[in-house]
């Protein structure tokens, strides 16, 4: 999955560098040098991270429109020292002249804010095999729907029904990890479908079950 990105500014030095770095991130450039024109690519095109040039007339207004807009988007900040917009709440800043260690590290920073953002909320759909344990410990069979972070969706064969806390296993597709998984039951839709959060899930098993959804999510 490609993630985009645009720049605004017109200090094509520093633009260079940019692109360089962000294209080896996988992330896509858009450069527009003027304020007004990024305002109306931002309003109406989906852009991952928005990077801006404070020594760019026009761009500290720019920056305030922001400030005062729903529009969310991870924000990142270059210029010379001492030409920042104070008002502009960007986790990423950096200085010019731009370096490409520089570069590399605070935009790396801003990708992972932007995978993370991203993958808490993706839902691998799927069609696999889970056993589910309910409170009389009988395992049931079901097939696995989708899967996310915070929980599966899953579909019961025959007629069991599912209430309060389970138990999940199954082993995830391509991986050598099998994961064993405590649950509550969020809904139930009376034909054998079945939302389940997960609850207590030890680091391990999390950590593994991130890497995964990255890598299903990234080469979509």
């Amino acid at each position: 999955m490609t993630l985009s990105s645009l720049v605004v500014s017109r200090d094509w030095p520093e633009v260079s560098v940019l692109e360089c770095v962000l294209g080896g991130l996988h992330i896509t450039v858009d450069v527009e040098p003027e304020p007004a024109r990024a305002r109306a690519k931002l309003a109406k095109s989906k852009i991952d991270a928005l990077i801006v040039d404070c020594d760019l007339q026009g761009s500290h207004s720019f920056l305030d429109e922001l400030e005062n807009s729903t529009r969310t988007v991870p924000l990142v900040i270059f210029g010379s020292a001492g030409r920042r917009n104070k008002n502009a709440s960007a986790p990423f800043v950096f200085e010019k002249p731009i370096s490409v260690e520089q570069a590399v590290r605070t935009l790396s920073a801003a990708r992972n804010m932007i995978l993370d953002g991203r993958l808490r909320y993706h839902r691998q759909s799927l069609n696999l095999p889970v056993s589910v344990t309910n409170g009389s410990k009988r395992k049931l069979d079901a097939r696995l729907l989708n899967l996310s972070q915070g929980g599966v969706g899953i579909h019961l064969h025959g007629q069991a029904t599912l209430a309060g806390t389970v138990e999940l296993g199954f082993a995830l597709p391509g991986s050598k990890h099998s994961l064993k998984l405590e649950g509550e039951i969020a809904w139930t839709d009376g034909q054998g479908n079945a939302g389940i959060r997960f609850v207590e899930v030890n680091r391990r098993v999390r950590q593994n079950l991130q890497i995964w959804l990255a890598q299903q999510y990234l080469t979509q």
